[in-house]
Formats: C-alpha cells, sequence, structure tokens
C-alpha cells in the first residue's frame, strides 16, 4: 500500500567530490557520510572514511558495497560512473558549479536533499558576510589582486581563452 513506510533524509552518502564532503561537514551531517573519494582530506575526520576512488577513477563496485542512499557527485567528469550507479538503481545528485553563486546554490540543493536546509541558509548567509567583509576591506588595497580559477589543472581563462593576467 502506498504510504505505509516510513520516509527519511538520506542516511548514507557517498561522496565523488571533495567538495561535497566538507559541504556534508560543514551542514552538520558529516557523521551520515560513509565513503569519500581519495582526495578529501578535509574535515580530518573525512580521512577515516572508506575511499571509493579518485575524482576520475570510482569503483562502482567499492562503491556500492557501502550501500548508500545517496550519491554525490560533481561535473560531467563523473558522467560515466553516475550513469552506472543510477543504472544501478542508486539515486545520484550532480553539481557542475562554475561561478561563487553556483557554488553557494549548490550548497543550498545539497542541504535541502539532507533536510538541513536551515543549516545551508546559514551557512551561505555566512558565506556572503565574509565574501563582503573581503570585498570592503580589499577596496583599501592600492593594487587588488585578481582571481583566476582552476579546474583540474586547466584554466577556465586559459591562454587559448585569453589567459590569466599576469
Amino acid at each position: 500500500m502506498y504510504g505505509k513506510s516510513p520516509v527519511t533524509f538520506p542516511r548514507r552518502i557517498v561522496c565523488l567530490s571533495a567538495e561535497h564532503v566538507e559541504i556534508c561537514y560543514a551542514l552538520g551531517a558529516g557523521d551520515r557520510v560513509v565513503g569519500v573519494p581519495g582526495t578529501a582530506h578535509r574535515p580530518p575526520e573525512a580521512r577515516d572514511k572508506p575511499k571509493v576512488g579518485g575524482f576520475t577513477t570510482f569503483k562502482a563496485d567499492r562503491i556500492l558495497a557501502l550501500e548508500p542512499d545517496l550519491i554525490l557527485a560533481f561535473s560531467d567528469l563523473q558522467a560515466d560512473i553516475s550513469a552506472e550507479l543510477i543504472r544501478a538503481g542508486l539515486p545520484v545528485f550532480c553539481t557542475n558549479p562554475r561561478s561563487m553563486d553556483e557554488i553557494l546554490q549548490s550548497i543550498l540543493m545539497v542541504g535541502g536533499l539532507l533536510g538541513v536546509d536551515a543549516a545551508a541558509h546559514a551557512l551561505v548567509a555566512d558565506m556572503h558576510d565574509e565574501i563582503n567583509q573581503v570585498r570592503e576591506f580589499s577596496t583599501m588595497w592600492p593594487d587588488r589582486p585578481r582571481v583566476c580559477t582552476s579546474r583540474n589543472g586547466t584554466s577556465r581563462s586559459s591562454p587559448a581563452s585569453g589567459g590569466c593576467p599576469r
């Protein structure tokens, strides 16, 4: 019969990116993380979690053995493992943020998935405050540094696209 079994938020989460590990811990859901990538070093307690592979070299059997009820994936670089896990019947949520606003939106979405949306909103508000403080403080600098982002060693502003200012 429909609606007879209890519905709960995910309790066994496998993160395929260090970013998602940090988000889960920052939202107070670190105890629900049961698997992490080998690249996860923060927070320190995440280092003790079972490793499920590298950023693009995951082992589906290791992930399945952990019996997760949610996989958090990152970027189109993890599309193949995401598809494999979906075919195995697991729920996969994949983010692909390419700006600060998209990172903050990802935090809110993950918070909603985990049932900790209040914590996610508080974290995003704190991050906004810190960003605004840096902006305000940096207005006093005579030479303001520029930031160039890099994903997997390739710059979004690579020399082919104009490059980062030097």
